[in-house]
C-alpha cells in the first residue's frame, strides 16, 4: 500500500482524493486544507480520513510516503519542497511552479532524494489524446504542419492565475507530447485584461517548433461557448480531437497535394511547373475506450513510486511547459 496524504481539497481536490481513496493499493492517510469548509467537507463524505488545517503534520509524519498538492499555483512550489525534503514522493497540480528556475529545483532535490516529483498534467492520460499520439507516431497523418486549440468558457474566473496559466499547460503538454517534447524556435503570446485589471482573460498564443510546425492556442473564460478542442493538420489526414463532444475524435481524409504535370521538355523534377489537387476523403470516427484521465495518472504516480516507471510527467517536461508559458 501507498501511503498518501493531500493538501488541498478544493475545486480539483476532491476529483484527485475521490481516485485516490477509490485505488485499492493506495491508503490516504490524511487530509490538510486551510477553509474550515473544505475540512468538514471531507469530514462528512470521507469520515475515517484524519483531516487537519496544518500542512507540517503531513511532513512530520513518517508514516506518510507521498503527498498530492492540489492547492493555489502560487504555493506549489513552496508545498512540492516541503514534501521532498521530507522525503515524501509528490504529485502536484499544473503548473508544476511558475518559472524553470522553481522546476529545476524541484528536479534536484527530487533525483538527490530518489523521490518522484511529477505533474498533474491531466490531459497525458486521456485515451482520446494518446489515440491521437498513435496516429501521429504512425505516420498517418504524415508530416505535421500545424495544430491549433481552443480552450474557452464563459468563467470560472480566477484571481490567482490568469488564463493563460490557468488553461494552456493542458494545450502545450499535449502538443509537447505529441511532438516529443521539442525545444520550441519561439513563442508570441498576445492577451488582454477585460474583468479584472492586471489578469488577463483572454490569450492567444502562437508557437514555432522546428521543422516548419506550428501551433496557436487560444484560451479565455470570456467567451460565449465552452470549447475544448484541438485540431492537427498533416500532410496526409486531419484529426479534430474534441474533449466534450461524444465522439471524441473524427480523423479527417483532407488535404492538398502538388501533382507534376507534362512540361515541354517532360521534366516532370521542375519544382515550378505542377497543378494542386484537392482531396476530401471519407472522414472516420474511431471508438475509443473512455477512461477516466485522474484514474490513469493515480496509477501511473503509484507505478511511478512502486515500480520504478518512468513518470511521463516528469519534472523534465513540467519545466518545457513552464519555459513556453514564460517565453516572450
Amino acid at each position: 500500500m501507498l501511503k498518501v496524504a493531500q493538501i488541498g481539497v478544493g475545486y480539483w481536490g476532491p476529483n484527485l482524493l475521490r481516485n485516490l481513496v477509490t485505488n485499492k493499493y493506495i491508503s490516504v492517510k490524511m487530509v490538510a486544507d486551510k477553509s474550515k469548509e473544505r475540512r468538514t467537507f471531507v469530514n462528512n463524505k470521507y469520515p475515517d480520513i484524519p483531516v487537519t488545517g496544518n500542512n507540517d503534520l503531513i511532513f512530520k509524519n513518517r508514516d506518510i510516503d507521498a503527498v498530492v498538492i492540489a492547492t493555489p499555483v502560487k504555493s506549489h512550489f513552496d508545498l512540492s519542497m516541503q514534501s521532498l525534503q521530507s522525503g515524501k514522493h509528490v504529485l502536484v497540480e499544473k503548473p508544476m511552479a511558475t518559472n524553470v528556475k522553481q522546476v529545476k529545483q524541484i528536479a534536484q532535490i527530487a533525483r538527490e532524494k530518489n523521490l518522484i516529483a511529477m505533474v498533474g498534467h491531466t490531459f497525458l492520460f486521456n485515451t482520446a489524446v494518446r489515440y491521437v499520439k498513435k496516429l501521429i507516431d504512425r505516420q498517418e497523418l504524415g508530416d505535421i504542419r500545424y495544430i491549433y486549440s481552443q480552450r474557452l468558457n464563459l468563467g470560472r474566473i480566477r484571481n490567482d492565475v490568469d488564463a493563460l496559466w490557468n488553461f494552456a499547460p493542458h494545450d502545450i503538454s499535449i502538443i509537447q507530447y505529441w511532438l516529443n517534447d521539442p525545444e520550441p524556435l519561439e513563442s508570441k503570446i498576445i492577451g488582454m485584461d477585460y474583468v479584472q485589471k492586471g489578469i488577463n482573460d483572454v490569450v492567444f498564443m502562437n508557437i514555432k517548433y522546428p521543422e516548419r510546425i506550428l501551433a496557436n492556442i487560444h484560451v479565455s473564460w470570456l467567451d460565449p461557448h465552452k470549447i475544448r478542442r484541438m485540431t492537427v493538420v498533416g500532410s496526409k489526414k486531419m484529426v479534430v480531437y474534441d474533449d466534450i463532444a461524444k465522439n471524441k475524435i473524427t480523423i479527417y481524409d483532407k488535404g492538398i497535394d502538388r501533382l507534376a504535370i507534362l512540361g515541354e521538355h517532360m521534366d516532370f523534377d521542375d519544382q515550378s511547373n505542377f497543378i494542386l489537387s484537392y482531396r476530401s476523403g471519407n472522414e472516420t470516427v474511431p471508438t475509443i475506450k473512455w477512461i477516466e484521465p485522474i484514474k490513469l495518472e493515480i496509477e501511473h504516480f503509484l507505478d511511478c513510486v512502486v515500480n520504478g516507471e518512468q513518470c511521463m510527467a516528469d519534472a523534465l517536461h513540467a519545466e518545457k511547459v513552464v519555459n513556453i508559458l514564460n517565453m516572450k
